[in-house]
C-alpha cells in the first residue's frame, strides 16, 4: 500500500519518500537535483530559520510549511547536520524537528493517518475495535484507558529503547498475544523519538572521508554559503549555550563548579538535549529547590529535552517545591546508579575530607554537603585574597606617604 504524497509533506521521514522521490537516494546527486528544482532564496531562509529556532531551543518550527520543498529540506537537513559534525547542533536539530513532528501528529486525530504511518514504517501492529486495557488513577479519579492500536512487543521495544522512563518498561504494559496496547498519544511519542534518532550523529571514524565529502558538497556554492552561515549563527550563540545551564540563584554568584558530579552529569545531559529518566528529573529538581533556586531557572534547564512541555514542567516543579522533599543521599544515589564519582574522578567524593571535629578522613554522605564544603573553601580563599589586597593597599599607602 502506498501512502499519499501529501502525507510526506508533513512527515518526510517516512520510508515511502524514496519511492516518490527517487533523486533523494545519493547525497551528491540529491544536491544537484535539489538546486535545479528550487530557488536559493526560497529554501535558504527556511533552513537558516530552522537552525535559529533550534539554537533558541524553541519547541516548534515557526515557519513550518508542509509542502514538496519540505520533503527535500528534510534530506538536506540530515546531510547538513552530518557534515557539520557537531553533536550539540545535531541534538538541537533532532529535538526541534522531532517536536515539530509530534505536534503535527497530535493535531491530526485521524486513525487513518496513524494507520498509514505504522504501515509505511513496516511496524507489526493491530488495529480493530476499541479495547479497554487498563485502569489508572489520576488525582483520585479513575480513568479507563482504551485504544484501537496494539504494536508487536519487539517493535515496541525497538521504538522505546532510548526512552528511559520506568513506566515504558514492558513489564508495566498491557499485552495480548505478544502485542502491546498503546494509546494513540503514546504511539505518537514513540514516533517522535524515532524521528529524533534520525538526526543523532555518532563519533566519526573516518575524518578524512568526511572532509572529502564536505569538499565535494562545497562545489555547490549554495551549500557552502548555508554551511558558513549556520556556523556564524552558532558562534553568536555558542557562549549562551556554554552557560545555558550555568545556574545562578544570586546575581553575580556562579555555582556550577560547586555542584557534585551526579548533578553535573544530569545537567550535561539536559544541556545536550538527551532524554532524562523520571528519577534524574526529580533528583535535579529536589536538589535545586534545596538551594532555593527560582522555579523559572529550574524550568529552563529542562526546555531542551525532547519531551519538554512547559505547562507540565511548571506544575511539577511547583508541586515538588510545595512538598519540600530533600534530595537523595549519597547511598541512595549509588543504589539508583546516579553516583558519578568514579566517572568524574572527583577527589571529595572518592576520598572524602579531613574532619577537624573528629580529626579523621570522612566520606561525604549527602550531595548538599558537597556544595557546603566547596562554598566554605571558596569563602576562605576569598577572605584570604581580600586580606592580602588590604595589606598590599596599606603597604602602598605607607610607601607613597614616605615619598
Amino acid at each position: 500500500m502506498k501512502i499519499s504524497p501529501e502525507l510526506l509533506f508533513h512527515y518526510p521521514w517516512l520510508p515511502s519518500k524514496e519511492e516518490f522521490y527517487s533523486d533523494i537516494d545519493d547525497p551528491v546527486k540529491f544536491l544537484k537535483a535539489f538546486y535545479s528544482k528550487f530557488e536559493f532564496n526560497k529554501y535558504e531562509s527556511r533552513i537558516i530559520n530552522l537552525f535559529r529556532n533550534a539554537f533558541d531551543n524553541l519547541e516548534e518550527i515557526d515557519e513550518f510549511i508542509p509542502d514538496k520543498l519540505n520533503v527535500y529540506l528534510y534530506t538536506f537537513l540530515r546531510i547538513l547536520v552530518s557534515i557539520l559534525n557537531n553533536k550539540r547542533i545535531a541534538n538541537r536539530i533532532a529535538n526541534l524537528y522531532s517536536k515539530q513532528s509530534y505536534k503535527e501528529l497530535i493535531e491530526d486525530n485521524e486513525d487513518a493517518t496513524l494507520y498509514d504511518i505504522c504501515t509505511d514504517l513496516k511496524l507489526k501492529f493491530r488495529y480493530g475495535d476499541s479495547v479497554k486495557f487498563k485502569e489508572v488513577f489520576d488525582k483520585g479519579q479513575k480513568q479507563v484507558l482504551e485504544t484501537r492500536f496494539s504494536i508487536q512487543f519487539q517493535d515496541y521495544l525497538d521504538l522505546s529503547i532510548h526512552l528511559r522512563d520506568d513506566f515504558r518498561k514492558l513489564c508495566h504494559k498491557a499485552l495480548d498475544n505478544g502485542y502491546v496496547y498503546l494509546e494513540m498519544r503514546e504511539i505518537k511519542r514513540l514516533l517522535q523519538e524515532f524521528v529524533r534518532r534520525r538526526f543523532i550523529i555518532e563519533d566519526v571514524v573516518d575524518e578524512k572521508a568526511l572532509e572529502k565529502l564536505k569538499l565535494e558538497f562545497f562545489k555547490y556554492e549554495e551549500f557552502e554559503s548555508i554551511y558558513n552561515n549556520i556556523l556564524n549563527e552558532w558562534e553568536l550563540k555558542k557562549e549562551e549555550f556554554e552557560y545555558s545551564v550555568d545556574i545562578r540563584f544570586e546575581k553575580g554568584k556562579e555555582f556550577k563548579d560547586l555542584f557534585p558530579p551526579c548533578i553535573k552529569e544530569i545537567m550535561t545531559k539536559a544541556d545536550e538535549g538527551q532524554n532524562l529518566t523520571h528519577i534524574e528529573r526529580l533528583y535535579l529538581v529536589f536538589f535545586l529547590h534545596a538551594l532555593n533556586f527560582p522555579n523559572e531557572i529550574i524550568i529552563d534547564i529542562f526546555k531542551g529535552l525532547p519531551d519538554f512541555d512547559r505547562k507540565k514542567t511548571e506544575y511539577q516543579v511547583e508541586f515538588a517545591k510545595k512538598k519540600g522533599y530533600t534530595p537523595h543521599s549519597c547511598n541512595t544515589l549509588k543504589s539508583l546508579n546516579l553516583c558519578m564519582a568514579s566517572k568524574y574522578q572527583d577527589p571529595l567524593c572518592l576520598e572524602g575530607y579531613l574532619s577537624r571535629k573528629y580529626n579523621e578522613q570522612r566520606k561525604i554522605k549527602h550531595p548538599l554537603f558537597y556544595v557546603q564544603y566547596h562554598q566554605f573553601k571558596r569563602s576562605r580563599i576569598n577572605k584570604k585574597q581580600k586580606l592580602s589586597n588590604e595589606k598590599e593597599y596599606e603597604s602602598n599607602q605607607i610607601s607613597n606617604s614616605d615619598v
